[in-house]
Order: structure tokens, then sequence, then C-alpha cells
């Protein structure tokens, strides 16, 4: 049996006919009687009886049909339940992110729903590889990812919307000969030793592009995934690395120098479960990183003409 022929069920004992019912459901009376051929399958005793030209309830018939009463209303109950939930303006909305996107949405985040009514966020840090974050939506309401421009797009299994397309320049120490320079190409930097993040990790495509660009098979000296550790590491001469323009730390001993020659940039996007989205919080953090997000870019353009330096130029790095 199911809620429909209960409900069916009930309003032949109050309406009196399959006509009255299947003309208050807006069905035909050939679908009534059906369901009720349906449900009969399944009850050990008649429920119904012919009373002349009409069909009515037996004695078990009219106790299902009271059950039927409680039925319906458990099923709206629950109906208001899941309403309840979703439109719920302050209820827990889980989040995570790779390190360097963590530490530059979190603080927004926090700050902006930190008043009474909005949504509780559980943030969480996840450093993985690009084809483990999808699943992650599994476990968490939203997760931020990174992606290559040239990767391939997310599975359509997830919904995702890019917050920031993010420049990736080259980290030198301050002191290095070619910190003088505005702008590099994959030829002045093929022959330095490198820093790279470990395999299965967007950045380490475009590594291979300058090595590519170049023509040269570039050292790889050590493999860091952790952006502040980078910078220290670059700061005492390691080597170079690629960091990404805004959601890096800036480091005191390191400048940054846009590419050449090759496509150097990183999607940061946010990936959810469609149905996710219902929800009146989740849609709220959404909106709340889609601020955080341009609060990034035109802080960096400030910064930009601040320096005096030409922000088209720059962007095209």
């Amino acid at each position: 049996m199911d809620a429909r022929q209960l409900r069916i069920l009930r309003e032949l004992g109050e309406l009196g006919s399959v006509t009255a019912v299947a003309e208050a459901l807006l069905v035909t009376p050939s679908a009534i009687s059906q369901q009720l051929r349906l449900l009969q399958r399944a009850m050990p005793v008649p429920l119904t009886e012919r009373s002349g030209r009409r069909v009515v309830l037996t004695e078990a018939g009219e106790a299902l049909a009271a059950a039927a009463i409680d039925v319906e209303t458990a099923l709206e109950r629950a109906r208001h339940a899941v309403a309840d939930f979703v439109e719920q303006p302050d209820a827990a909305v889980s989040v995570a992110a790779f390190h360097s996107a963590a530490a530059t949405f979190f603080p927004p985040l926090m700050r902006a729903l930190s008043g009474a009514g909005a949504p509780r966020l559980e943030l969480a840090d996840e450093d993985v590889a690009q084809d483990r974050f999808p699943p992650l939506t599994r476990q968490y309401d939203l997760v931020l990812a990174h992606r290559l421009d040239h990767a391939p797009p997310w599975p359509r299994t997830v919904a995702a919307a890019t917050l920031l397309r993010e420049p990736l320049d080259v980290a030198l120490p301050a002191d290095h000969p070619l910190a003088a320079r505005s702008r590099l190409r994959p030829r002045d930097v093929a022959g330095e030793p490198w820093i790279t993040v470990h395999d299965g990790f967007p950045l380490m495509a475009t590594i291979e592009a300058i090595a590519a660009a170049a023509d040269a098979r570039i050292e790889i000296r050590h493999r860091i995934n952790e952006f502040t550790v980078v910078a220290d590491v670059v700061a005492a001469g390691g080597g170079l690395a690629l960091l990404p323009r805004w959601t890096a730390r800036r480091h005191p001993g390191v400048v940054l120098r846009p590419l050449s020659g090759v496509h150097a940039a990183r999607h940061i996007d946010v990936l959810h479960r469609p149905e996710r989205a219902a929800r009146r919080a989740v849609r709220t953090v959404l909106a709340e990183l889609r601020r955080a997000a341009g609060q990034v870019r035109r802080g960096d353009t400030a910064r930009r003409d601040g320096d005096g330096r030409d922000g088209d130029e720059r962007e095209r790095g």
C-alpha cells in the first residue's frame, strides 16, 4: 500500500462514491478503481463492498481509512519539517577549502556571518589533489577547489561556480637578479631550481608547461604544497616557485613577477551537490563567498593602482 491509495480509501469513505472521489482528486474513475484494486491485493479481508449501486467501506475498510488520517497527518508533519529545515536561516553549513583558499575566505565568512540568525559555519581544511574535490561534496555542503585554466571541467554530478580566476606568478628571493625584471619568460626561469607541489596538484601542470615552452628540463628540488612554507623556502634561496597572486600570504623576502608565454592562472571554484542549494542557509554562505571574492579582486586592483603598475598588463600574466 502507499499513501495515495490510503487517501483514496479515506475519500471514498467520506464522499461515498468512486465518481465523487475521482472528481475531488481530478482523475478518472477508472484510475480510482485501479488503485483500490491494488490496495485490496495487499489486504487479507475485503475493504469495500457493494451497497446498491454504490461502493462503500467494510468495517475493515473503515478501520484502515481511519488509520489513513494518521498517515496523512504524519506525512504533513514530515513535509513541514523538511520545509522548516530548508528555510532555516541559522542552520549549520559545512565548508571545506584547500589551504590558501581557507586563509582567504574563512576569515571574511566568519566576520560576515557572526550575527544572530546567520548560518552556523562548520569549517574544515582539505588539501587534496584536483580529482578528489568532487567526492568531498558528499561530506561537506560547500567545497572550495582549485583547477587550472586548461584542466577538464568538473563532473556533472556537482554544481560549480568560479569565485576567482587567479594569476600564478613566479616567486623569487627579493635579492635574486631576475627580481629586477617586471615580467619573466619561460626561458628566463627554466634553468633555475624549482620548488613545486606534489604530483596530482594543479600547479604541477604549469611547471611542465614552462619546461615545454623553454624546451628545457626543469630541476625540481623541493616538493611542498603549503604556500607559506614555499615562500619561506624561496626567501631562503631554495629555488623559484609559482605562487598565486591574491591568496598567497605576502612574504617580505619574496617578490612575485608575472610570467609570459604560458597560461599561468588557476580557478578557485565552489562545488556543491545541486540539492544542497535548496537550503536557505547554504545560499546565504554562497552569496558571502561571492562577495568575499569580489573584495579580493577589488583589493588587488587598489594595490596595483597604488603601486603605479599597469593593471591590464599584470592581469594578462
